[in-house]
């Protein structure tokens, strides 16, 4: 599935600076303990999480990770930002519940790994 259509299930915004709607993700993972999306590391291509630090931004990047969604309204540090546009991760913000989040792509068709 693209990101714009991840976009736009929910209700997303965009903060990063570069072309994303070409962009396709095939699975996805939801945490909040960086260590947990490390120990399970298939590439997801899709992170959601509350946690608003650089360090989901690393986390990505280690894992081949092209977008990571902060859900619960948090908004993006400037850090945070500044580095998903560096290392070419995505980052959108949705008001929904991570619970709320991962269900409605599940419906979508978006999986976790096995």
């Amino acid at each position: 599935m693209k990101l714009d259509k991840i976009e736009e299930i929910l209700k997303a915004k965009v903060y990063t600076n570069f072309p994303y709607d070409e962009i396709e993700v095939n699975a996805a993972c939801g945490a909040d303990l960086m260590s947990d999306v490390l120990a399970f590391g298939e590439d997801k291509g899709l992170l959601l999480t509350g946690l608003n630090n650089p360090q989901c931004i690393r986390t990505a990047e280690m894992m081949d990770i092209s977008c990571v969604v902060l859900v619960r309204g948090k908004e993006p540090d400037e850090s945070v930002v500044n580095l998903a546009n560096e290392k070419n991760v995505v980052v959108m913000k949705t008001d929904y519940l991570l619970f709320t989040s991962c269900g409605l792509l599940y419906n979508a068709g978006i999986r976790g790994g096995s």
